[in-house]
C-alpha cells in the first residue's frame, strides 16, 4: 500500500532539499498534501508566540488562496463589476499591514498590461479594474479574463514572497499546489 499524506508530508519536511517539485494531475491531493505539510510545520494548536519563535512562515498557493477572491458581476445594473476579497489574516497583513498594494499592481501589470490597472477599495475588501485607452475618456470599470484574474491573485502571493524571499530571520516554505495559467 502507498504512503499516507501525513507520511509524504513528513518525508518532504525531513528532506534536506532547498526545492522539491511535486507534479500531479488535478484531483490527486496536492492541496491536501500542502495542508498536511503546513500542519507539520506550523500546527494549529501552536500559539502565535510559539510560531513566531520557530521562525517558520508557511506560504502556500492553492485552491484556498484563490478562494479568497470572488467576482461580484453586478448582474442587476451590469456596471459595477468588482473582484471581492474575503477578509482574513493573510490579506489584511499583505495589503494593510505590509502595504503591498503598489507591488501587487506593478507585478500584475508586468504580467498583463501597464494599461490594465487594479484599483483597491480603501478598506481592501474589493478591487475594480480599469483599462486606459490613451485618450481623455474616463477608463471603464472592466471585468478581467479568468487568466488575468489568476495573474492578479498570483501577484498578491508573489508580492508577499518577493518581500520576504531573502529575509534571513524567517524560513519561508513555499508550497504551490495549483496550476499557474497566465
Amino acid at each position: 500500500m502507498g504512503k499516507s499524506l501525513r507520511e509524504i508530508a513528513q518525508q518532504l519536511k525531513d528532506a534536506d532539499k532547498k526545492a522539491q517539485l511535486i507534479y500531479a494531475f488535478n484531483g490527486t491531493g496536492k492541496t491536501r498534501l500542502s495542508r498536511e505539510f503546513k500542519e507539520l510545520i506550523a500546527p494549529k494548536e501552536a500559539d502565535a508566540e510559539e510560531q513566531e519563535e520557530s521562525g517558520v512562515k508557511i506560504l502556500y498557493y492553492n485552491a484556498f488562496t484563490e478562494d479568497l477572491f470572488y467576482w461580484d458581476n453586478d448582474l442587476d445594473a451590469d456596471s459595477d463589476r468588482k473582484l471581492r476579497i474575503q477578509p482574513n489574516s493573510f490579506t489584511k497583513w499583505v495589503l494593510e499591514d505590509q502595504g503591498q498594494e503598489p507591488n501587487i499592481v506593478a507585478n500584475f501589470q508586468y504580467y498583463t498590461s501597464d494599461k490594465l490597472t487594479p484599483i483597491f477599495s480603501e478598506d481592501f475588501s474589493e478591487v475594480r479594474f480599469s483599462f486606459e485607452r490613451g485618450n481623455d475618456e474616463q477608463p471603464e470599470n472592466v471585468k478581467i479574463s479568468k487568466g488575468e484574474e489568476s495573474c492578479f491573485i498570483w501577484s498578491v502571493f508573489y508580492s508577499f514572497w518577493q518581500k520576504y524571499e531573502f529575509n534571513c530571520k524567517l524560513q519561508i516554505v513555499n508550497f504551490i499546489s495549483d496550476q499557474l495559467s497566465f
